[in-house]
């Protein structure tokens, strides 16, 4: 099993979290994801695959359900 976590932008609720799961979950080797919302903030997302994920296609995910993951460059 691997966990990727990322922070997604813009989410303001449980609806918004039910969409970035139900995209999320589409993807290949997803086993669960789990999401601690703050709101207007970055909610870390984690998820649990059988594998490795593309971080273009998790971007790709999130993107669909209509929110952004933070750039991790500091």
């Amino acid at each position: 099993m691997s966990t990727t976590t990322v922070n997604v932008t813009g989410m303001t609720c449980g609806h918004c979290v039910e969409a970035v799961k139900s995209e999320l979950s589409t993807l290949p080797g997803v086993q669960s994801v789990e999401i601690d919302l703050v709101k207007g903030g970055l909610s870390a997302t984690t998820i649990t695959s059988e594998g490795a994920l593309d971080p273009a296609s998790v971007n790709d995910a999130v993107a669909e359900a209509g929110y952004s993951v933070a750039s991790s460059d500091s």
